[in-house]
């Protein structure tokens, strides 16, 4: 995310929590509720952000998490592609090997 991005979505949620508290007037609300009504829509909003952002951090499923991925085994295929029959041949004995010794 850039630094614009985010200063974007500062301004998003603050223009959100002040939509959120003139709307909250004009439901019938006076100004003290409101303000409390909009602040607390404000936070359990942003807890219920961070929660996901655990569960997302935590399950490796980060944008830079999917993308590291992807390019490790795009990298270890062209690796594969690249190898001679021969090489590919003497690399899975040395796997076979190595998995007979283990056992």
């Amino acid at each position: 995310m850039r630094r614009i991005d985010a200063i974007g979505i500062g301004i998003g949620i603050f223009v959100a929590g002040g939509l959120g508290y003139l709307g909250l007037q004009l439901v019938g609300l006076d100004a003290t509720k409101a303000g409390i009504w909009s602040q607390i829509l404000l936070v359990a909003g942003l807890v219920g952000w961070l929660v996901t952002y655990a569960f997302r951090a935590g399950g490796k499923k980060m944008t830079y998490h999917q993308q590291r991925q992807e390019y490790e085994q795009a990298f270890f295929q062209k690796r594969l592609d690249e190898l001679t029959p021969a090489e590919l041949a003497k690399i899975q004995a040395e796997i076979e090997q190595e998995e007979q010794t283990q056992v």
